[in-house]
C-alpha cells in the first residue's frame, strides 16, 4: 500500500510523557535492529522516565547475508549481536542481560506443532515474569515479515499463560513499506492505533540504527553482494519524530 495511504498519519498523537505510565517494560525483536526502528524512541524514553527495561532478540540474524564466506553464520551472528547491544546501550536500554532466543532467521517457528516454539515461549514467559513487566512491546501482528507475525504468535501464547499477562503494545516495522490493506488493523483486531511523539529523543534513534552497521551501507559482510541492506527508502520512514504503535481498545 503506498505511503500516501497508510491511515498512520490520521492516529492521534501521545505525548513524550506516555512512556513513564508503562512501567517495567521488555521489548522483543524478531532481528537485531527492529528494536531501534520499531520503537526506539520509546526505549529511549522510558530510560528518561527511569522505567527498567530489558530486551528479547528472538532469532539469530544470520540471514541477512547467507552468502558471506568471510563471516560464516556463527561469525554472523556474533556482529548482529553485538550490534544489538551497541543499539541498546545508546537508548540506555542495556542496563539487563537480554535474552537471545537464537532461532533460525528467516525460519522462527509461528505454531505449537514447530520445532522450538513451545520452548521458546516457555523462555519468553519466564523472562517476563522475572523481569515483572508490565508492558511488553511486540511487532504488529501482521507486520509483513514472516518473523514478525511468528514473534507475534510467540508473545501472544506467552502471555495467555500468565495470570497477570503485561500490557501489549504493537509496533511497526514493514508496514511502512510493504503493508498491503489486509495487513491493517481492521474492527475484528479490536486495536486502536496511535503515534508517539519522540521529537525529543530522536537524536538517540538515529545513532542506535547507524549501530547495526552491518544492515546499513557500507554494511560489513560485504562479500555477500546479495546480502540486505536498509534502503534510504526504508529508513526515511524511521525520520519521523514519531512511532506507531496499536493497543488494545479495550485498554485506550
Amino acid at each position: 500500500m503506498p505511503e500516501n495511504e497508510l491511515p498512520f498519519a490520521e492516529y492521534s498523537v501521545r505525548p513524550a510523557s506516555f512512556a513513564a505510565t508503562l512501567g517495567p517494560t521488555v521489548v522483543v525483536a524478531p532481528h537485531p535492529d527492529d528494536e531501534a526502528l520499531g520503537c526506539g524512541g520509546l526505549l529511549a524514553l522510558l530510560r528518561q522516565a527511569n522505567q527498567p527495561v530489558a530486551a528479547v532478540l528472538v532469532s539469530d540474524g544470520t540471514m541477512s547475508h547467507p552468502n558471506s564466506t568471510a563471516f560464516p553464520a556463527p561469525a554472523r551472528r556474533a556482529v548482529r549481536e553485538a550490534e544489538f547491544h551497541h543499539a541498546l546501550t545508546i537508548l540506555g536500554a542495556a542496563a539487563a542481560a537480554p535474552l537471545l532466543l537464537g532461532l533460525p532467521d528467516s525460519r522462527v517457528p509461528a505454531a505449537a506443532h514447530e520445532p522450538g516454539f513451545a520452548e521458546a515461549v516457555g523462555r519468553l514467559r519466564q523472562f517476563l515474569e522475572q523481569h515483572r513487566a508490565a508492558t511488553v512491546l511486540v511487532p504488529w501482528r501482521r507486520d509483513p515479515h514472516p518473523d514478525h507475525r511468528a514473534t507475534a504468535a510467540l508473545v501472544q501464547t506467552a502471555l495467555a499463560d500468565m495470570a497477570r499477562p503485561p500490557r501489549r503494545l504493537e509496533y511497526v516495522v514493514w508496514a511502512w513499506e510493504r503493508a498491503a490493506a489486509e495487513d491493517l488493523p481492521t474492527a475484528e483486531d479490536g486495536v486502536r492505533g496511535f503515534r508517539l511523539d519522540i521529537g525529543d529523543v530522536m537524536t538517540q534513534k538515529r545513532r542506535a540504527i547507524a549501530a547495526h552497521r552491518s544492515q546499513v551501507a557500507p554494511g560489513v559482510f560485504v562479500d555477500d553482494s546479495d546480502g540486505f541492506l536498509l534502503s534510504d527508502e526504508m529508513l526515511a520512514h524511521f525520520e519521523r519524530p514519531y512511532e506507531v504503535f496499536f493497543e488494545s481498545a479495550s485498554t485506550t
